[in-house]
C-alpha cells in the first residue's frame, strides 16, 4: 500500500508534467490536481511546496542534474528530469523530509511512471548529491564565468533578470533580493473599514487560533502568519470584512489619496483590489469608473465590490487607450462611457477631443510582474526582454491617454508591480519630458507611505528591504 508521501509526490509529478508538457500555469496545474485527487491537508501542502518549489528552482535543479549525472539535464527524458527535480528539491530545500524518504519515494515514482529501467539512475544521482552535500554545496563549489551567472544558477533566475537588478543594487543586496523571491508568499489582508475595524478582524482571527500581525505604515493591513487552506472559509470573508491584497498594492491607493465626492478613474481595474480600496478611502461617496478590456476579469471587480458592500463603482469594458475614440456615436460601448466622454464625442468633436472630467486617476499598468516572483514563479521563465519592450510602449500609450482625462490640479498615480526601470522610471521621465503641464507630486509627510519616498519623489518598494511585493509608483499632478 502506498504511503501518503508517495501519493503527494505522484500528484506533484502530474502537476509538473502539466506545467512542462502543456505549458500550464503553476497555480492552475496545482488546482486541477488537488481537485481531482482527495488528499489530506498535509499532503496538499506537500504538493504545493514541491510544485511551486521546483518551478522556482528549475535552473538550480537543472545545474545539479548536469553536475551529478552522466548526461546534461537537457538530454534527460522529461519524465525522468521531473522525478529528479522532485527528489533533489526535497533533499536541498525541504528540511522536514528525511533523505531516505526523498530517495526511496523518487525511485518509486520512476517505477510507477514507466521508468523502472531508469530507477537506478534516479537512485544514483540523488545519493551522489547526498554524498557531496555533506562537505560542500555542489553549486557553490563550481566556477562561474561571471557574478551574473553565479547568482542566476545558485538562486535559479535567468541572467537577464539578475543583470536588471545588478544595475540597481550591489551584489550583496541582489543576492538578498533573489533569496527573498524564493521564499513562500505571505497572505496580506486589507480590512474593509466601511464594515468593521482592523482590531475586530484581528481579534476574530486570533479567537480561531489564526495568528495575524498588523503592518507598519498601512492602517488597514493584516498579515496572516500561518499556512492557510481555502481563503474563503476564513472568518469574515462572506461578510465582506476584508479582501486579500498585498501590502505594496495597498500603498498605491494611499498615494492616490482619494477624497469623498470625487470622480475617479481606475484605468486598468481588474480584479478590483485597488478599485475597492479607493471606494473605502472615499467612504463610498463619489463615483469610480473601473475600466478594463477583459470582461471576465472586470466581472471580478463587480463581484468584489458586491461582497464588500460597495456602491460607488461603475464598471466599463474597454481598452483605456481608445475608450473615447469610437467610430460613431452608436458604438455599443458609448452608452457605458462616462457622460462627459460621450457628450463631447456626440456633439461632433474629433476622435482626439478628450474632456478633462476626473479629479484623480489610477493607472496600474500591465507590466512584467518582476516584483511578484515569489507568488508567480512562472514569470521568471515566461517573461523576456523583448516582451518588456512591448510593455514599455503600451505603458506609455496608456499614460498619455489617461492623462487627458484629468482636470486642472488633478492627480494621476502611475503604478507597476515590477522592479524594471524601463517600465518604471523611464516611463515617467519620458512622459514628463513631453508634458510640461505635469510634475511629480510626492506624498505628504503625513501620508502612511512617506517613509518609502525616494529623492526623486516617487515610491520604490524593494521586497528584501520592506518585506512586501516589489512595486513602483509615482504621483503626478496636472499644473
Amino acid at each position: 500500500m502506498e504511503n501518503r508521501f508517495t501519493n503527494a509526490r505522484q500528484c506533484a509529478f502530474l502537476a509538473l508534467k502539466s506545467i512542462y508538457c502543456q505549458k500550464a500555469y503553476t497555480d492552475i496545474a496545482i488546482d486541477r490536481i488537488l481537485r481531482s485527487h482527495k488528499l489530506n491537508a498535509l499532503d496538499r501542502s506537500l504538493v504545493c511546496q514541491i510544485v511551486y518549489g521546483v518551478v522556482r528552482q528549475k535552473r538550480s535543479l537543472d545545474a545539479l542534474i548536469s553536475l551529478l549525472g552522466k548526461k546534461k539535464a537537457s538530454q534527460q527524458p522529461l519524465n525522468l528530469r521531473i522525478i529528479l527535480y522532485i527528489g533533489l528539491y526535497q533533499l536541498r530545500y525541504l528540511t522536514q523530509i528525511p533523505n531516505s524518504a526523498a530517495v526511496n519515494t523518487s525511485v518509486e515514482l520512476a517505477k510507477k511512471n514507466g521508468l523502472a529501467k531508469l530507477a537506478g539512475v534516479v537512485n544514483g544521482i540523488l545519493r551522489n548529491y547526498i554524498r557531496q552535500a555533506k562537505t560542500t554545496d555542489p553549486l557553490l563549489a563550481q566556477n562561474y564565468s561571471s557574478p551574473i551567472e553565479k547568482l542566476g544558477v545558485i538562486h535559479s533566475f535567468p541572467d537577464w533578470i539578475v543583470e536588471t537588478w545588478l544595475q540597481q543594487l550591489p551584489i550583496s543586496e541582489t543576492s538578498e533580493l533573489l533569496t527573498w523571491f524564493n521564499q513562500p508568499a505571505k497572505i496580506d489582508l486589507r480590512v474593509n473599514i466601511l464594515k468593521t475595524s482592523v482590531e475586530k478582524v484581528a481579534n476574530i482571527f486570533q479567537d480561531r487560533g489564526i495568528s495575524v500581525s498588523p503592518l507598519p505604515h498601512l492602517p488597514q493591513a493584516l498579515r496572516i502568519n500561518d499556512s492557510m487552506g481555502d481563503i474563503t472559509l476564513l472568518p469574515g470573508y462572506q461578510e465582506g470584512w476584508w479582501i486579500v491584497q498585498d501590502s505594496s498594492a495597498q500603498l498605491v491607493t494611499h498615494l492616490l489619496d482619494p477624497q469623498p465626492g470625487e470622480t475617479i478613474i481606475d484605468a486598468c481595474a481588474a480584479p478590483g483590489g485597488k478599485t475597492t480600496h479607493i471606494a473605502e478611502l472615499m467612504g463610498d461617496r463619489g463615483i469610480i469608473y473601473a475600466c478594463d478590456r477583459d470582461p471576465k476579469r472586470l466581472k471580478k471587480v463587480q463581484n468584489n465590490a458586491t461582497r464588500l458592500g460597495i456602491k460607488s463603482i461603475q464598471t466599463l469594458v474597454g481598452d483605456s487607450r481608445n475608450l473615447v475614440s469610437f467610430p460613431d456615436k452608436n458604438h455599443p460601448l458609448c452608452d457605458r462611457v462616462p457622460a462627459p466622454l460621450c457628450g463631447l464625442r456626440k456633439q461632433g468633436h474629433s476622435d482626439h477631443a478628450v474632456p478633462a472630467f476626473a479629479d484623480r486617476a489610477l493607472l496600474d499598468v500591465p507590466c512584467s510582474g518582476l516584483g511578484t516572483l515569489h507568488k508567480r514563479p512562472d514569470i521568471r521563465w515566461r517573461q523576456t526582454p523583448a516582451q518588456i519592450r512591448e510593455l514599455f510602449q503600451l505603458q506609455q500609450e496608456l499614460l498619455q491617454q489617461v492623462a487627458q482625462w484629468i482636470r486642472h490640479k488633478g492627480i494621476l498615480v502611475y503604478a507597476t508591480c515590477t522592479l524594471n526601470p524601463l517600465e518604471n522610471e523611464k516611463v515617467i521621465q519620458s512622459f514628463l519630458q513631453f508634458h510640461e503641464a505635469w510634475s511629480i507630486k510626492p506624498p505628504s509627510e503625513e501620508s502612511p507611505i512617506s517613509t518609502f519616498k525616494t529623492p526623486e519623489g516617487w515610491i520604490k518598494v524593494y521586497p528584501h528591504r520592506h518585506n512586501m511585493d516589489g512595486f513602483f509608483m509615482a504621483r503626478l499632478q496636472k499644473n
